[in-house]
């Protein structure tokens, strides 16, 4: 089983365990982790799922020696975007998933070429001390089709985007949360550990407040300051009144001095 899903409560790690090809993602890998994290959104006892791979590397991109045998272009056509609709499982898999609830990518070794695009695809990533991030691919010829030269310039700016990009230089932990690749640094080994504290942590808040607001966050790109802040107006003000609860318990004592322990 290449793929498989651990739960604990409303936390759901989602690992990918090709530890023999460093977790390099070929057809089986994709179709397994796609319908994983499908069936992650479709859950409603579902709140955060983690993404982990399995045998101490993230994910090594695309397999190659898969890669090395596809005829032509036309062996492509089963990813092709349609003009409208939604989009169809992507190369790498679940990286074309506009998901309801987050995602921590949980990175160990190595998460490059397209296994840097899958933890771009997360909302949070947290890497061991040892790991690291690079396009890869560019050795290769092999373009960025998974959401790399969209999320990146997002995340870290377009001039560091283009460094990483073109370069394709190695990125360690220690400058991909200097420069805002991710979000967390951990011991090595400690990665799907803290990355499921984490969860844990964000999985105990009301969730379709948290889930409104992480909306309006990723769905702002491209939009005026005007048009994004009447967008998050209609996306959340339906929330305000569901806070009058979590202002009552507040008002009882509950949370006083910023602290999240006792909710």
């Amino acid at each position: 089983m290449v793929v498989r899903i651990e739960r604990d409560g409303a936390v759901w790690t989602v690992i990918h365990a090709r530890p023999e090809a460093r977790n390099a993602m070929d057809p089986q890998s994709a179709t397994a982790l796609y319908e994983a994290f499908r069936a992650f959104d479709r859950d409603d006892s579902a709140a955060v799922a983690v993404f982990w791979g399995e045998g101490g590397a993230f994910c090594a991109g695309w397999d190659l020696k898969h890669a090395a045998v596809l005829s032509g272009a036309d062996a492509l056509d089963p990813y092709d975007f349609p003009d409208d609709g939604e989009p169809p499982i992507a190369p790498m898999g679940p990286s074309r998933l506009d998901l309801s609830k987050p995602v921590i990518a949980a990175v160990a070794g190595p998460a490059v070429a397209g296994g840097m695009e899958l933890a771009l695809w997360a909302d949070i990533r947290v890497m061991e001390e040892t790991a690291f991030m690079g396009v890869y691919c560019r050795r290769w010829g092999i373009p960025l089709i998974d959401g790399g030269t969209v999320r990146l310039p997002r995340l870290v700016g377009e001039g560091r985007a283009m460094d990483l990009i073109l370069t394709g230089r190695r990125v360690n932990a220690d400058e991909a949360l200097r420069i805002g690749l991710c979000e967390y640094v951990v011991p090595q080994g400690e990665a799907r550990a803290a990355a499921e504290a984490l969860a844990r942590d964000i999985a105990r808040f009301p969730q379709s407040c948290m889930n409104a607001d992480r909306r309006s966050v990723r769905s702002q790109h491209g939009l005026s300051e005007r048009d994004a802040l009447r967008q998050e107006w209609r996306n959340s003000k339906a929330e305000v009144t569901k806070g009058v609860a979590g202002a009552a318990r507040f008002a009882a004592g509950k949370g006083r001095g910023g602290d999240f322990r006792d909710l």
